[in-house]
């Protein structure tokens, strides 16, 4: 792009605690959508404004969440961040396995952000973000907005990319988010066919609709334009324009903790490619930054 993006991310951001091996627990702040919005504001650097969309409480964690977020740059200003009454952010807890491997245990029901497009506050909210270039959202998004929100968020959607902005949709399906894998379906069919650039993990893709393998994915998205195929250790695979590439993923010796690893690579693959690099070139970006984010604990690695 000639002039620097406006991006704005749509989601959650949560309370997160580590579970460490010796029973404590390091508290820190993560969500799928924030840690790519983190990310992609420290991959893009002074050239672009990256803006968080979401709702909180009015609690002194909620407090520490903004303050964190204007520390890495992420804009809060005009009312994108809603500030709640009474309310609170959802609380998750990350344990991991001697592989690095992780499990979630959540509290998010009475999450502030289900009320994010419900609100009086939420109206001017949805009417600027047809004006940015970019909307990046998730599945989590999706479930987390409720059936109104996700409608309201449709709708902005739709008048985004009339006005030329491109969609950018990380699947991120959790089934615990859903009353079912139908209403799950239901949720995220109308929403792809709105998307530019879909950052797909391929295990997502299996669980949500039963593809067995990548043809089956990229025949099932024949409209969007760019699909790029996450498949964790093993290559990236893209099709971009008609055009197809495959990216092996680099070697990590000791993987410590794989949170966040999707949400970085797709923050990065973003970032390259809104600065003009290949779909290969995005690719490598994301792979490398991925690397690094799953040799240290949490969502977010220091920025040093």
């Amino acid at each position: 792009m000639n002039t620097p993006p406006r991006i704005a991310l749509i989601g959650e951001c949560m309370i997160e605690l580590q579970h460490r091996a010796d029973g404590s627990l390091q508290q820190s702040f993560g969500g799928d959508t924030l840690n790519a919005a983190v990310y992609l504001r420290r991959e893009l650097g002074e050239g672009a404004s990256v803006d968080y969309v979401t709702a909180l409480g009015d609690d002194s964690f909620s407090d520490a969440m903004c303050k964190q977020w204007s520390e890495e740059g992420l804009g809060l200003g005009l009312g994108m961040v809603q500030r709640l009454p009474g309310r609170l952010p959802g609380l998750y807890c990350i344990q991991t396995d001697a592989r690095g491997e992780r499990k979630f245990l959540y509290w998010r029901n009475e999450a502030a952000v289900r009320d994010c497009f419900t609100t009086s506050a939420a109206e001017p909210i949805l009417a600027a973000l047809p004006a940015y270039d970019v909307l990046y959202f998730s599945g989590i998004t999706l479930a987390v907005l409720g059936e109104v929100g996700r409608e309201r968020l449709l709708e902005t959607l739709i008048e985004a990319r009339k006005r030329g902005a491109k969609v950018v949709f990380d699947n991120n399906y959790r089934p615990r988010l859903w009353a079912s894998v139908e209403a799950a379906r239901t949720a995220y069919h109308p929403v792809l066919a709105q998307v530019d650039i879909a950052l797909l993990t391929e295990d997502d893709e299996r669980a949500l609709f039963g593809y067995e393998d990548s043809e089956q994915v990229f025949a099932a998205y024949p409209a969007i334009g760019e699909v790029v195929l996450k498949r964790g250790a093993d290559e990236c695979l893209i099709r971009c324009d008609g055009e197809r590439f495959t990216v092996p993923a680099l070697v990590v010796e000791k993987v410590v903790d794989t949170t966040a690893a999707g949400d970085s690579f797709s923050a990065a693959y973003l970032a390259s490619r809104l600065k003009g690099g290949t779909p290969q070139q995005a690719a490598l970006a994301g792979h490398r930054l991925a690397s690094r984010v799953i040799q240290v604990p949490g969502a977010l690695i220091p920025r040093e």
